[in-house]
């Protein structure tokens, strides 16, 4: 089993619950805080349990301090890993003298060393004064097909999955000519509909304030495929998802002014004032087989509350 300073993978995961479920900002910085503290990254380590996935979807948090928290722990992880595979390269002369003093050279072309396909690509340097990565600046060419709309497609594709990663130039591009192909698959060709679903994809993958769906597609956490299949919804930002969140929240509270008469008891105490004048409604806001939602308010104060 992995271990990482007292903790196992075990652990790490139950943490990584712990950081999905936080109600509060403070639990957030602690669980953040003792995985800087606590974990020391390996390429293994961070493949197996995904726990830099999981701290970069933080990335984009309301709280400054929770953003800011994020970023040196991912530059802390990814200085780190780096070490090792500096470390580790660096004692392979000794490991190939060895072998070179018990095998005879041989200078065939044929004999050459096999490159690590497994290695991972290095990061590419991205442009001075904080610019954007795109095509240019990385010195990709996206003409790949006869047809114009077709490369301009996966040209702003690579540009909104380029924009702030350290991903390798090829990756990113192999990974916006695979969006570009399902697109081109699904939508019969280069047809209205297709333009329609690159434009939206584009759109919410350069959005500024959802890195996280940017790394996870170039990840390959979310595959082209799926990448296709999501709605906006899906795709938006976790600050977006809480605001529609509590919009939802709100229109059910409002919706009771829509009703003639709303049903007034003694059963419910406000909070607030302590007075038991409380007209309520309910509404089946999740599955059928879940209990009615009970929404309150107090006839005197107008405190609003609810529960199931």
């Amino acid at each position: 089993m992995v271990q990482a300073r007292g903790l196992d993978i075990k652990e790490i995961k139950s943490l990584m619950t712990g950081l999905e479920k936080a109600s509060t900002t403070q639990t957030t910085i602690d669980i953040l805080e003792q995985l800087k503290k606590d974990v020391v990254p390996t390429e293994k380590l961070l493949r197996e349990t995904k726990l830099g996935i999981a701290v970069n979807k933080l990335r984009s948090h309301s709280e400054k301090k929770v953003s800011e928290l994020v970023k040196s722990i991912i530059k802390k992880w990814k200085d780190e890993v780096t070490a090792q595979k500096v470390s580790s390269h660096s004692q392979s002369p000794t490991t190939s003298a060895t072998t070179a003093s018990k095998t005879p050279p041989v200078t065939s072309p044929s004999s050459a060393p096999t490159p690590d396909v497994t290695a991972e690509k290095p990061k590419v340097q991205r442009p001075p004064n904080g610019a954007p990565r795109d095509v240019k600046t990385d010195g990709v060419k996206t003409d790949v097909y006869d047809d114009r709309v077709r490369n301009s497609s996966v040209m702003v594709t690579y540009n909104a999955l380029a924009s702030d990663s350290d991903a390798h130039s090829d990756t990113i591009f192999q990974c916006s000519k695979e969006i570009e192909r399902i697109v081109f698959q699904n939508e019969n060709g280069a047809t209205p509909a297709y333009r329609t679903k690159m434009r939206s994809l584009y759109l919410n993958l350069k959005d500024a304030k959802n890195p996280s769906l940017r790394y996870r597609v170039v990840s390959g956490e979310i595959s082209a495929d799926r990448l296709y299949r999501m709605s906006p919804q899906e795709m938006a930002s976790e600050d977006l998802k809480m605001e529609i969140k509590r919009l939802e929240e709100k229109n059910l509270f409002n919706a009771q002014g829509a009703k003639e008469q709303r049903a007034v008891t003694d059963r419910f105490t406000c909070s607030k004032c302590k007075q038991k004048r409380v007209s309520y409604y309910q509404l089946q806001t999740r599955s059928a087989d879940e209990p009615l939602t009970t929404f309150c308010t107090c006839e005197n104060c107008g405190n609003r509350w609810k529960f199931s």
